[in-house]
């Protein structure tokens, strides 16, 4: 089941969510997740194409005419209530991550570890709702690429620091680099929108959130609704489209029905619960020599 364990405890799902476990996340006031098709904002879809999901290859199938399969459980079959949003729909991503250059992505440091998830997982672009609800995802093989190198990668436990920089097997086609800050920090109580792959669901949008507390030198709090899977997503300025940070920690993701005997999200005020956290983007240091190539 797909359900992990709350704040500062090291969990680990059955499945897809392994890579995802160190902190969950949640919902803050009123679920603003969209898929692709249903927003209204057309910087924001654009801003989501450049959005990849961290995918492992075992569920990649691949297919004769040159697209791969996304083969995985629903959130229903494992173990969310048949009624939540989205519950019917695939959840095959580990972790989201986000195109910074022509070859690099930035995800969480705790997403990818080694060379070895390099080889055990694919970042696949279009893995999304675009024009409709889709039951069944199937992707194009040019859209599946590989990590070969870890570039940059801090996951520190006194800090909480979490970030991981990551070159890509070939130049990508079709996705644009995403505009990020370089220098100072996000303004207090900014609009923020976040764009990943909450609960390995194919990219859904989340808008409607602020930053909640802007002190601590590595992280700032905001009220995002994200969930496992959304760790290594980019969460925007929401005017500006410009990434101020990524997505790492937040409070419990669901609940138990037990009534239904199934899984709920945890709903919080948007004055309560202890907000998520975003890696400032600042942090990546390497990201400023992409900048100059």
């Amino acid at each position: 089941m797909k359900i992990l364990l709350s704040f500062f405890v090291l969990s680990i799902s059955i499945n897809s969510f392994a890579q995802d476990s160190w902190i969950d996340k949640v919902i803050y006031g009123v679920d603003d997740r969209k898929d692709i098709f249903e927003s209204t904002n057309d910087m924001y879809k654009q801003l989501a194409n450049s959005t990849a999901a961290m995918i492992s290859d075992s569920s990649l199938v691949s297919r004769e005419d040159d697209t791969v399969l996304v083969s995985s459980t629903t959130l229903e079959q494992d173990g969310i209530c048949a009624d939540a949003r989205f519950a019917k729909q695939v959840a095959a991503a580990n972790c989201s991550g986000f195109l910074v250059g022509d070859q690099y992505l930035v995800t969480a440091g705790h997403c990818i570890q080694d060379l070895d998830d390099c080889e055990r997982y694919s970042w696949v672009f279009g893995y999304a709702n675009v024009t409709e609800e889709k039951l069944t995802q199937i992707i194009p093989k040019t859209e599946v690429y590989k990590c070969n190198k870890i570039v940059s990668r801090v996951l520190d436990r006194s800090t909480y620091n979490d970030f991981a920089l990551v070159r890509l097997d070939r130049v990508v086609a079709g996705h644009t680099p995403l505009k990020f800050r370089t220098t100072g920090k996000i303004a207090d109580k900014a609009g923020l929108v976040v764009i990943g792959h909450p609960s390995g669901l194919p990219t859904k949008i989340a808008d409607g959130a602020n930053v909640r507390s802007n002190t601590n030198k590595y992280y700032f709090q905001a009220t995002l609704d994200t969930f496992g899977g959304n760790s290594g997503s980019a969460v925007f300025d929401s005017t500006t489209g410009v990434v101020e940070g990524i997505l790492v920690r937040g409070e419990t993701d669901y609940v138990n029905d037990p009534i239904q005997n199934c899984y709920r999200p945890k709903v919080c005020k948007v004055t309560e619960c202890r907000g998520e956290d975003v890696t400032r983007i600042t942090n990546i240091k390497e990201l400023q020599k992409i900048i100059r190539k």
